[in-house]
């Protein structure tokens, strides 16, 4: 099937945390988007599909599925994605459940990283290789060991793993996928974390006004190659 009749499946843990910016790419190169709200609707079609599949971010975290249960199962079907190399990539939350999907540890890291900063990119022909001057968007407090036969891809001041490539599937800690038109939603949705770690609200305004454009420049060019990567044969 051509990838103009591609649909792309879209796995959100919280409303606001969606597609963002990412959307219009995939409509401007002729996919399709259908979002799955996981805790509420069944994940199986967007896990089982044989095109893309985004797993996006959430405030929750990969080992709190003994509060969150619906996160064993799509554990489990993502574990089982991955192994059929079918093209999945993962933002934040999702990201590290493919991390936790591979077989490596996903635990609580030793500092908050909330806010803009640039990346460190490693290997050649890195596919995040425009993002090698933008400041991007993080907003974590867990991470994760590189799992085996993954190749890092870029690395953060506080956190050694922040992207990484394995066969078709792309990871990504940091959020890709901002679009900062609409910040105040996440100030607004993160408004405790943010007050309990003392994180200054204003300076991220600020940041996503002086670099959201040009994020979304990049972006545009890492989709574009990641989604020629993938081009279904």
């Amino acid at each position: 099937m051509h990838r103009s009749h591609q649909t792309i499946y879209a796995i959100k843990h919280v409303a606001f945390e969606d597609l963002g910016s990412l959307e219009d790419i995939f409509y401007e190169h002729g996919y399709r988007i259908r979002y799955f709200d996981a805790g509420v609707d069944a994940l199986d079609t967007a896990l089982n599909h044989e095109g893309l599949t985004v797993i996006l971010g959430g405030p929750i975290g990969v080992n709190d599925s003994p509060s969150y249960p619906f996160l064993q199962h799509e554990l489990a079907l993502l574990k089982l994605r991955l192994i059929h190399n079918k093209p999945t990539l993962g933002i934040c939350l999702g990201a590290q459940l493919m991390a936790k999907a591979l077989g490596a540890s996903v635990y609580s890291g030793q500092h908050k990283e909330i806010g803009w900063s640039p990346l460190q990119l490693h290997a050649p022909n890195n596919l995040l290789s425009p993002l090698a001057n933008t400041p991007v968007l993080h907003w974590h407090g867990d991470t994760f060991d590189l799992p085996v036969r993954a190749q890092l891809l870029a690395s953060s001041e506080l956190y050694p793993h922040q992207a990484f490539q394995v066969g078709q599937s792309l990871a990504l800690q940091f959020h890709l996928e901002i679009d900062t038109d609409y910040i105040e939603q996440w100030l607004i949705g993160h408004h405790h974390e943010l007050q309990h770690h003392h994180i200054d609200i204003q300076r991220i305004r600020e940041d996503s006004e002086k670099y959201g454009q040009m994020l979304k420049i990049a972006a545009k060019k890492v989709i574009t190659q990641y989604l020629q990567q993938i081009h279904y044969r």
